[in-house]
């Protein structure tokens, strides 16, 4: 190998350290600037950016790698999903056992409703969503190394707001409370595609595929995908082939 093929093959292997870097100290300073933010609306807001920062941190460390990719964009926790792991989509069997990871909480944690216990690794439930999506991933490509080769997975918001003893997304807060979390989390995105360069956005719902493209700025394609839960009808209308659909250009 020549001395210039070496310095190459180095400055490609800092450069995708650097992005695993990057999207950390993104997360961290985005965890950090919501803790300042007040909410009315939600009874309980967790985030697990803290309490379970450690599966975060090793999803990071491990898939953050490398640029060029296409970035899926999901909005923000479900309960028995990245609200456990720290994971996106982050249903615990999933997370576990295709993505390798695995990590107990960290403390303090929120104030809990009991309707949604925080639990970790040792959560119970199945996150319909994360199944549907980690699930499609493995089919398609085997390994988790495979997939993020083409793909890097974010959640846009890393809060899980919980009101009236049900799930609440973003766009259920009042605006005084909804402004200043977009601009947050816009200013995060926009940090987290410079850092990894991706070639295409792909908004993992309505709401998801609007911040896209304010990240976009017009520079970059953002595409729109059915969000994976089982509450939306038009996804329990065969999902994987939506994807595929939707992202075939990445996948063959």
């Amino acid at each position: 190998m020549t001395a210039r093929r070496a310095a190459e093959g180095e400055t490609v292997l800092a450069r995708a350290e650097d992005t695993s870097q990057a999207s950390i100290a993104i997360a961290r300073t985005l965890a950090r600037s919501l803790d300042s933010l007040n909410f009315n609306t939600p009874s309980h807001v967790y985030n697990p950016s803290h309490y379970a920062w450690s599966g975060q941190q090793q999803y990071l460390q491990r898939y953050g790698n490398g640029t060029g990719r296409v970035l899926l964009l999901g909005m923000n926790p479900g309960p028995w999903g990245m609200a456990q792991t720290g994971v996106p989509f982050g249903e615990v069997s999933s997370v576990r056992n295709w993505l390798g990871i695995e990590a107990a909480l960290g403390h303090p944690l929120p104030p809990q409703h009991p309707k949604y216990p925080i639990d970790g690794f040792a959560c119970q439930r199945s996150e319909g969503s994360g199944r549907r999506f980690w699930g499609w991933a493995a089919s398609r490509f085997g390994t988790p190394e495979a997939f993020f080769q083409r793909f890097f997975v974010w959640n846009y918001c890393p809060l899980l707001f919980i009101g009236n003893a049900r799930n609440l997304v973003p766009e259920q807060l009042t605006r005084p409370e909804r402004e200043p979390l977009l601009a947050a989390c816009d200013t995060a995105l926009a940090a987290l595609v410079a850092a990894i360069a991706p070639t295409a956005i792909v908004g993992i719902g309505r709401f998801a595929e609007a911040r896209a493209g304010v990240a976009a700025s017009g520079r970059l394609p953002v595409l729109y995908l059915h969000h994976p839960s089982p509450a939306n009808p038009a996804a329990n209308r065969n999902w994987d082939a939506m994807a595929d659909a939707t992202l075939g250009h990445w996948i063959s």
